[in-house]
């Protein structure tokens, strides 16, 4: 397993330029995949994501297979991602499954993240080999 990639790419959605290095040295040393995209709003990963849809022969060579989404940002946050995430093609959305990568504890966020099927984790910051090795999905 040590040698062997789990997906062919990550995606981070962070405000927080930090929080997006920590992330991603832990998504690297746990050596999960190969390439790790980040962006530091959600209007910009949406925004990718529209033109992978675009560009559906090259789609599958480039979409993340899991996006670590933050809740708490400015301009977009991870649920106004979600209900744009929410109008991309069926190809998109059974491709990259989300995981809810946040420092929020409450209880409404958590609740509220239950209501798309796509989000298949919620995870408290920060990021940890423990929560990597247990994504299961």
């Amino acid at each position: 397993m040590a040698d062997q990639k789990k997906y062919f790419a990550v995606m981070l959605i962070d405000d927080n330029e930090i929080d997006n290095l920590i992330n991603h040295k832990m998504i690297e040393a746990s050596n999960i995949s190969e390439n790790i995209y980040i962006h530091s709003g959600a209007k910009s990963a949406i925004e990718f994501l529209k033109n992978m849809e675009k560009l559906s022969d090259f789609a599958d060579k480039i979409l993340p297979d899991v996006i670590f989404l933050d809740i708490d940002m400015p301009l977009m946050d991870g649920f106004q991602f979600l209900d744009l995430f929410d109008k991309l093609s069926d190809k998109i959305k059974k491709r990259c499954k989300i995981v809810m990568l946040t420092s929020s504890v409450n209880p409404q966020d958590i609740n509220r993240s239950k209501n798309y099927s796509y989000v298949k984790k919620y995870i408290n910051k920060p990021l940890t080999q423990q929560n990597i090795t247990g994504l299961e999905m």
